[in-house]
């Protein structure tokens, strides 16, 4: 497995090696020692969740304050613009954000530390999500950054308007948000 640098430093795709022939394909989806080497963790993934979404879908931008969550994320049906915010006030990079296809066909995946917020935007008529985490969700504890925020300026690969559930809905902007330390 190769793991790539994106433009803030935390945030890291790995990238696995497939091995594939007429019968199909098999890849190492996770390696801890390879994670500890490109991260510098070894965290210890606690809950794993899978969600499908339609086309034009838009989830986030979420975080939780308390019990933060790093997320190991990953498409297995479909394409998405996943995206990470840096909301960590003492970062280089605070208001930053980071975005990358992930897919069926790249298998890529992208690691989201703690400190930052999370969402994607799918681009095939469905995509299937799965992500690990290093804590439990805790709903009394998330929270929900506008993924349209001007503050932060996600370039989305919008066609049409997105399709937000009703909490995203009410995301405050990064300036209202709370925010990590």
């Amino acid at each position: 497995m190769n793991f790539v640098k994106t433009s803030i430093p935390d945030v890291l795709i790995f990238e696995p090696k497939v091995f594939g022939d007429d019968r199909g394909f098999f890849y190492e989806s996770f390696n801890a020692n390879v994670f500890e080497q490109a991260t510098g963790l070894r965290p210890d993934f606690v809950q794993d969740n899978h969600s499908k979404s339609a086309k034009n879908v838009l989830r986030g931008l979420h975080y939780q304050i308390e019990h933060a969550q790093g997320k190991l994320v990953r498409v297995t049906q479909g394409e998405v613009f996943d995206v990470a915010v840096d909301i960590r006030q003492s970062s280089p990079t605070f208001g930053h954000w980071v975005g990358e296809y992930l897919s069926t066909e790249n298998r890529r995946q992208m690691w989201i530390p703690q400190g930052f917020a999370h969402g994607f935007l799918v681009l095939s008529d469905t995509a299937e999500f799965l992500y690990k985490t290093t804590d439990f969700y805790a709903p009394q504890h998330e929270c929900c950054i506008k993924w349209d925020d001007l503050s932060i300026s996600i370039e989305w690969p919008l066609q049409g308007d997105p399709i937000l559930s009703a909490k995203d809905k009410m995301g405050l902007s990064l300036l209202d948000a709370k925010k990590f330390p």
